[in-house]
C-alpha cells in the first residue's frame, strides 16, 4: 500500500520536503497558509488553511487518508499540531508542544540543557521583569546575546558588542512587548548547523551547513530568517575540522537522550569559539534556508526515514552525495524593515539552469508570479565544490535580476569562506 504523506507548511523549506518526497512512493498532499506553486505542483491536493489550528489540519488529513505527516515550520508544532494528528491515529514526523519547547520556549531550552548537563550552554539569565533585565546588563562583565524567549521568525535575536550597544540593547528591552527575555553570554566565533533526523531515541546526522542572517553582504544590517547557506562536500565546513563536527554531534546525543521521545528533526546551531562548540540554539524542524542544502545532496529516501519512525524504528542509515551547496535567497527590496511587493519574479524553474529554484513566500497571479513582504524564493547550487556551486546560484540570480529584489551575492564567495577560515585561526592563535 502506497504511504499517503502530508507536508504542512508552504515555505522554500516545505519545497525542499516536498521535492525529495516526489519520486518517493507515496501520493503527497500539502496544506499551508500560503499557496506554494511549487509545492502545488508536485503535491496531488493543496489545501489552503490556518496551520497551527490543530482541528483544520487534522480535517485535512482525515479527508485525504493521511498516513504520515510531516511538520515543516514551527509555529505549528508550538500550537500542538503534532499532538492533534497523533490523536487522530495520523503520525507525525515532528514533535510534540512539549518537545518542541526545546525551540519556541529558550528560557525552557537554557534550563533543559542546564539541569541535563548539556555540554555547550553558555551562562544565561532569564528575566519578566525589564528593569531588572537592564540592571543586569549594566552589572554583567562582558557582552551579552538578548533573546526573547519566544518565537521570532530569527529575528529577535540582539547582541550588544556587535549589532547594538549595551544602551541600545536596553532600549530594545525597555521597548519590546515580549513577556521574557534571556540573557546569555555572547559567543564569539564562526556560526554552523547540523541537522539531525531523529526517531525513537536514535538519530542520524547531516553535513554542517553556515546560514547567513545579516541583510546585506559583508554581513552587515538587521537579522533576517536567513539570506542564504552553503554546505561542502563533506561533513564539516572548511572553517572547521572533523573533531570540531563530532564534538558537535556528541551534543546533539546528549540532548536527545534527555528529551527522551523526541522525534523529527532537531536543528542544532553551534558558534564554533576558541574553546570547540558552543550551543546558539536548538530548532525543532529543519532549517530554512539549510534545509535547501541538505534535501537535495540526499541519497537515503527521505520516505524511508518517515516510515521507520512511525513503525517504531531508529532512522535508517543516511547517505548523502559528497557535494557542496551554495543557497541564495531572493527577498523583496527592504526586507526585513520595510519590504516592497508586488515585484514580478522572472525565474522560473526552466531558466534556472542547473540551479535549483524554490519558491516560499510568493503571490502566484494568472500573469505570474509576484513577491510578497516576506522571502520570495531560493536557488540553490549544487557541485564539487564551493566555488562552482556558487556561481550556479549567481547564474540563475542573474536570469532573476534585481528589479524589486534584493540578494547577497557574497554568499559562498571565494574571500567569504576564506574569511570565516582566516577568523577561526585567528580564534585558535594559530
Amino acid at each position: 500500500m502506497r504511504e499517503i504523506v502530508l507536508l504542512i507548511g508552504g515555505g522554500g523549506r516545505e519545497h525542499a520536503i516536498a521535492r525529495t518526497l516526489e519520486d518517493s512512493e507515496a501520493d503527497l498532499y500539502a496544506c499551508a497558509g500560503n499557496r506554494n506553486p511549487g509545492i502545488a505542483r508536485i503535491a496531488v491536493g493543496f489545501e489552503s488553511l490556518e496551520t497551527t489550528d490543530p482541528d483544520a489540519v487534522v480535517e485535512y488529513a482525515e479527508d485525504v487518508g493521511a498516513t504520515i505527516a510531516v511538520i515543516g515550520p514551527e509555529a505549528p508544532l508550538e500550537a500542538g499540531v503534532a499532538d492533534a494528528l497523533e490523536a487522530a491515529g495520523v503520525y507525525a514526523f515532528g514533535p510534540k508542544e512539549t518537545d518542541a519547547r526545546i525551540e519556541t520556549d529558550k528560557a525552557f531550552q537554557r534550563r533543559f540543557m542546564a539541569e541535563n548537563d548539556v555540554p555547550g550552554c553558555p551562562d544565561f539569565e532569564t528575566f519578566e521583569d525589564t528593569e531588572a533585565a537592564c540592571e543586569f546588563v549594566d552589572e554583567y562583565d562582558g557582552d551579552l546575546a538578548i533573546k526573547p524567549a519566544g518565537l521570532t521568525g530569527g529575528k529577535g535575536v540582539k547582541v550588544i558588542g556587535d549589532q547594538v550597544t549595551a544602551e541600545e540593547g536596553k532600549e530594545y528591552i525597555r521597548e519590546s512587548d515580549y513577556d521574557r527575555i534571556v540573557l546569555e553570554e555572547r559567543l564569539i566565533g564562526e556560526e554552523f548547523t547540523i541537522q539531525a533526523f531523529v526517531a525513537n531515541g536514535e538519530f542520524e546526522t547531516a553535513p554542517a551547513v553556515q546560514d547567513h542572517k545579516r541583510a546585506y553582504e559583508g554581513d552587515e544590517g538587521p537579522n533576517t530568517g536567513g539570506m542564504g547557506s552553503y554546505s561542502d562536500a563533506t561533513n564539516e565546513l572548511p572553517f572547521m575540522t572533523s573533531e570540531d563536527y563530532d564534538e558537535a554531534v556528541s551534543i546533539i546525543e546528549a540532548t536527545v537522550d534527555a528529551l527522551e521521545d523526541y522525534r523529527g528533526i532537531l536543528y542544532g546551531q553551534f558558534m564554533l569559539t576558541a574553546e570547540g562548540p558552543r550551543v546558539v540554539e536548538f530548532n525543532a524542524r529543519f532549517g530554512d534556508p539549510e534545509a535547501m542544502n541538505t534535501l537535495p545532496v540526499l541519497e537515503t529516501d527521505f520516505l524511508d526515514v518517515l516510515v521507520a519512525a512511525r513503525d517504531g524504528e531508529g532512522p535508517p542509515e543516511l547517505e548523502f552525495a559528497d557535494q557542496a551547496t551554495v543557497c541564495k535567497y531572493a527577498v523583496p527590496e527592504g526586507y526585513p524593515t520595510d519590504p516592497e511587493a508586488g515585484a514580478k519574479v522572472r525565474v522560473d524553474e526552466e531558466s534556472a539552469g542547473d540551479a535549483l529554484l524554490y519558491y516560499a513566500s510568493v503571490d502566484e497571479r494568472d500573469d505570474g508570479i509576484y513577491t510578497t513582504t516576506s522571502r520570495s524564493f531560493a536557488v540553490v547550487g549544487i557541485a564539487d565544490s564551493i566555488t562552482e556551486a556558487e556561481e550556479i546560484a549567481e547564474d540563475a540570480l542573474a536570469v532573476a535580476g534585481d528589479d524589486g529584489l534584493h540578494m547577497r551575492h557574497d554568499i559562498g564567495k571565494p574571500d567569504l569562506v576564506q574569511r570565516r577560515i582566516d577568523h577561526v585561526e585567528e580564534l585558535r592563535g594559530n
